[in-house]
């Protein structure tokens, strides 16, 4: 066979496999958006039953064969299909001693993982997830055991996994520059900063306003309303199952309004990435192969550097005029900017202002790093969130509800939560390669965000899944990663803001 007759052979496979995950991913969105509670377990299970069918077309003869011979010879490939090789492969060399017994019940696992945290949560006691917890990390350390390339740690492996060339060394470096730049800010702003107008944050909003806003932004991000979906949840997420059906979820709180406008923006971003990779990527399998962190600099752009600035604040306000009737009539466009921007240790990670944001994932880095490398277990887990809660953001826990249960992600796996921090870096660094080519926030002050979504689109959608991180960003910036950028913005606007000498 010539490599495009295998490939041809390799590609039906995919789609087979694919069709499955797809059948997954609704059932998953399903048990989160609107299953009932006493359903989830039987979802869980008719999850992992369809994954065992992947799990067979990913581990057939037929198929570690096309892969191990286009991978080692990809000639007469075009680029979209040998990147597509190159991750399969690489999956493959990961996965390949997993059985389909051990697969599945890893599968069971999680799913039912799902379950135990909503019930905890719920509950705020973190005992009843105690379990599920320790068996998915568990399942965890067992895939990676079973690897023939063995990581220096555990927690290494799944940094790798989320973020290609992702190390603790490197996030060591990192994390170390934000937090000698920002605590030092914070600490200012406590004791220096001027006072900011917050008593309308709080007032009712009906959820029916919330909802109509909510779809009044999407449609303001550039997403394409026919092939898109809002439901609610209880931890907002954005699903796809290919570029024409796109699914936003969030959550309301009628005494908190902006807790949904910021969630909308955050997850359109993700939503502008799945609608806008090139058709070829769909077609040839490449799409979505972009790490974890290039997803989150979209949805962090749209959601804090576009969506907390003066210009788009500006673009919106008389919609959230309109829309809501009286109920902020006495609150003017730089009040609105300034509370939504206010900056103040929060126990809530997805609530927490864009300074502080880094300090809640800089908590989750140290903590799931030590649990994957068994330097700690478990049980432990509760109180060393409060500990470090109280050590970096000076904050007393008073249940585990607001504390180690707020999250959803270590239900499933670890080494995603750096992904936010490294999204808000890169986010500030492209913005000043965007500017460069045009002035983006006049732009977006006259609600022209097809522009930033058009440039996206150009320079970052049409790379990501054919980039490594720091390939990606040098070919969207010159340069790799360079946190000064974030830092810097953030130094700008938080001492203006407050009014800092």
């Amino acid at each position: 066979m010539t490599n495009q007759e295998k490939w041809k052979r390799l590609s039906a496979i995919l789609d087979e496999a694919e069709a499955y995950g797809r059948a997954i991913g609704k059932l998953s969105f399903d048990m989160e958006c609107c299953a009932p509670e006493e359903g989830m377990e039987q979802a869980g299970d008719d999850m992992a039953l369809l994954g065992k069918h992947i799990h067979a077309l990913m581990h057939s003869p037929e198929y570690a064969a096309l892969v191990g011979e286009l991978h080692a010879d990809g000639e007469g490939l075009s680029l979209p299909q040998r990147k597509t090789v190159e991750h399969l492969w690489e999956r493959y060399e990961r996965e390949k001693n997993l059985t389909e017994e051990f697969d599945h019940a890893w599968s069971v696992a999680a799913n039912r993982a799902y379950g135990k945290w909503l019930a905890a949560k719920k509950a705020s006691d973190f005992s009843l997830f105690r379990d599920s917890l320790a068996e998915v990390v568990d399942y965890t350390r067992r895939a990676i055991d079973l690897r023939d390339e063995k990581p220096s740690t555990y927690y290494n492996a799944c940094l790798d996994d989320t973020e290609k060339g992702g190390s603790e060394a490197q996030l060591d470096a990192f994390f170390d520059a934000l937090k000698a730049r920002i605590v030092p800010l914070m600490c200012r702003i406590q004791a220096e900063g001027k006072p900011i107008r917050e008593d309308f944050l709080t007032r009712p909003c009906p959820i029916p306003e919330q909802e109509a806003f909510s779809r009044y932004l999407l449609e303001a991000e550039g997403l394409r309303k026919s092939a898109l979906v809002l439901m609610t949840t209880e931890h907002p997420f954005t699903t796809e199952f290919g570029p024409h059906d796109v699914r936003v979820t969030t959550h309301y709180f009628e005494e908190n309004f902006i807790s949904n406008i910021f969630s909308t923006l955050h997850e359109g971003g993700h939503a502008l990435f799945m609608q806008n990779e090139p058709e070829e990527f769909w077609r040839e399998h490449t799409a979505g192969s972009m790490t974890s962190a290039m997803h989150e600099c979209i949805s962090r752009f749209y959601e804090n550097i576009i969506g907390r600035s003066e210009a788009f604040l500006h673009f919106i306000y008389p919609k959230l005029r309109e829309i809501s009737g009286d109920t902020f009539a006495d609150v003017s466009e730089r009040e609105l900017y300034e509370a939504v921007n206010i900056a103040r240790p929060s126990l809530i990670r997805t609530e927490a202002d864009e300074l502080t944001y880094s300090l809640h994932i800089l908590i989750r880095y140290e903590l799931e790093k030590l649990l994957l490398n068994g330097e700690i277990t478990v049980d432990e887990i509760p109180a060393l969130w409060n500990a470090k809660y109280q050590e970096y953001l000076g904050l007393d826990v008073p249940n585990d509800a607001q504390g180690c249960l707020q999250d959803v992600h270590w239900t499933q796996s670890y080494g995603y939560f750096p992904s936010y921090a490294l999204g808000s870096a890169y986010g500030v660094q492209i913005l000043a390669a965007m500017e460069r080519d045009f002035n983006v926030f006049a732009a977006v002050r006259e609600g022209r965000l097809t522009e930033v979504r058009d440039w996206l689109r150009d320079h970052v959608f049409s790379l990501a899944s054919i980039s490594t991180p720091d390939e990606w960003i040098r070919a969207i910036t010159g340069e790799p990663l360079n946190p000064d950028y974030f830092l810097t913005y953030l130094e700008k606007k938080y001492s203006a803001l407050y009014d800092l000498k």
